[in-house]
């Protein structure tokens, strides 16, 4: 006989059975129909733009080399030391540094005349930064109360686009006898002109030669073209026995031998300089006397009617070599028409 309590158990167990499975159906249509708040979005999903620029980097530093100075030998080196001073108050400047009026402040901060930076040139070129090396300075002529110093340089400057341009000049700085020191009368920058726009032969092979040292104003005087063959033929057969380090060839020279009237040979394009034979300065009391006779006679046997040094030299012909307080820092080489 069945009961029909257990019926209406049954019953109720199916009663749940089904309506369990109908709760579980709809929670899972649920889940899988439910969109994510945008706030809800997934951790690998990039960050939202916020218009922040990338940070700009930072430019290469312009070289920062120490200031010239005059090492043992020197006659007067008070008056180079003063002319450098100048060149590199005008030729070097911090960012934000440039124009006439800040380089006149540098200027007048040495006990020179302000007015000078007016006459800085092409040592003064349009830039926000801008640093100087003094290659060498050597003088273009000594005399009791006045004095040329050469100021041969090399510039780095800083770019619009913040990279470096790399360039250079010659400056002539006239002196005079002052006190406590010497002062500036003068600045004439050295300015070579355009390139020709071929170099002659000659030239390439100048250029090209690695025992041939010159500096940047000396590389321009070579490729305007106006540097005489007999010089750029001198220089090559130096360069065999010897490595030369030039000073000044055409440019950043005084017009006419200093205290004198008589045109120098150098702006013609008849001469140059030598300020380093084989590494060793002229000027230093502990390069042998010897290398700088030897490189004096050889660059009378490479052409030279004119050839003047720190030390005496025998024979030649007529004047071919002397010596006087101007020479005693370098080795001038000169030719003829």
């Amino acid at each position: 006989m069945t009961s029909t309590d257990g019926g209406r158990g049954t019953d109720r167990r199916d009663l749940f059975r089904a309506g369990a499975a109908v709760l579980l159906l709809g929670t899972a249509g649920c889940a899988s129909s439910a969109k994510k708040p945008a706030a809800m979005a997934s951790s690998s999903s990039p960050p939202a733009e916020t218009g922040t620029p990338t940070p700009t980097p930072t430019p290469t530093p312009l070289p920062n080399p120490p200031l010239w100075q005059p090492g043992p030998g020197e006659i007067q080196p008070d008056v180079k030391r003063r002319a450098v001073e100048l060149v590199a108050a005008l030729g070097a400047w911090p960012p934000g540094g440039q124009g006439v009026a800040a380089a006149r402040a540098r200027v007048a901060a040495l006990g020179l005349p302000p007015a000078l930076a007016d006459q800085a040139g092409p040592l003064a070129p349009p830039a926000s930064e801008a640093s100087l090396e003094v290659i060498d300075a050597q003088y273009g002529g000594i005399l009791a109360d006045s004095a040329s110093v050469l100021v041969v340089c090399r510039q780095w400057t800083r770019r619009p686009d913040g990279g470096v341009a790399e360039g250079g000049t010659t400056v002539d700085v006239r002196l005079s006898r002052a006190e406590p020191r010497w002062t500036v009368t003068d600045l004439h920058p050295g300015e070579p002109g355009p390139a020709a726009a071929a170099p002659s032969a000659l030239v390439a092979e100048v250029l090209a030669q690695p025992r041939i040292e010159l500096p940047p104003e000396a590389v321009a005087d070579l490729r305007s073209g106006s540097v005489h063959d007999s010089v750029l033929g001198a220089m090559l057969r130096l360069a065999g026995p010897y490595t030369l380090s030039v000073s000044v060839v055409r440019t950043g020279h005084p017009l006419n031998v200093f205290g004198t009237t008589r045109p120098s040979d150098h702006p013609p394009g008849r001469a140059f300089d030598v300020w380093r034979i084989d590494g060793r300065p002229v000027v230093d009391p502990g390069t042998p006397r010897q290398l700088v006779e030897s490189f004096m006679r050889d660059a009378a046997a490479a052409g030279s009617y004119n050839v003047g040094g720190p030390v005496v030299v025998a024979g030649g012909v007529g004047n071919q070599f002397f010596t006087d307080d101007t020479h005693h820092d370098h080795v001038h080489v000169g030719f003829t028409g």
